[in-house]
């Protein structure tokens, strides 16, 4: 069991490195989109691959902890949004919520605006809501990497208990 922990601790802080990325790739398109009139459609198109990739990125954190660590993935058609009440869901005495309810809160948003990129073509993007979703992406990447750190201490405590007991 330790060392399956120590795999899935692995894989969370390798995404979450992924997604630092994204973010500043976020952050450079957008200003070049509000810079460049011209070209502003690409920047855009940018931004919004971008932030359902941020999306994409930490739900694959979330699928990480699903199949590796309660070993029970949701499915269905609304798999994307059982996954997140999830992982906003306590299952003691297992786990604690890997997510606060706010940063589920936070998250729906990004949830439904990658459902928009895999649906729409790029011409049709809301530059107004791209912006919003520009301007709450720090509070809430903030917010995935402070619950994250409190879930990590979890794990740590974990693969160190389970060290001493072995």
């Amino acid at each position: 069991m330790t060392e399956r922990l120590r795999r899935l601790a692995a894989r969370i802080r390798q995404e979450l490195t992924a997604i630092d990325r994204v973010t500043i790739r976020i952050a450079r398109a957008w200003a070049a989109a509000r810079r460049h009139s011209t070209d502003q459609d690409l920047y855009l198109d940018s931004v919004a691959l971008c932030l359902h990739d941020f999306y994409t990125g930490v739900e694959r954190i979330f699928r990480h902890v699903a199949a590796g660590f309660d070993e029970s993935m949701p499915g269905g058609s609304d798999w994307h949004d059982a996954l997140l009440r999830q992982m906003a869901t306590e299952r003691l005495p297992d786990r604690p919520a890997v997510i606060a309810a706010r940063t589920r809160e936070g998250l729906e948003e990004y949830l439904r605006f990658r459902h928009v990129v895999r649906n729409i073509y790029a011409f049709e993007f809301d530059a107004e809501r791209l912006g919003r979703l520009v301007d709450t992406l720090p509070d809430v990447f903030q917010r995935v990497r402070g619950d994250r750190t409190a879930f990590s201490g979890f794990l740590d405590q974990m693969i160190s208990d389970d060290g001493s007991s072995g």
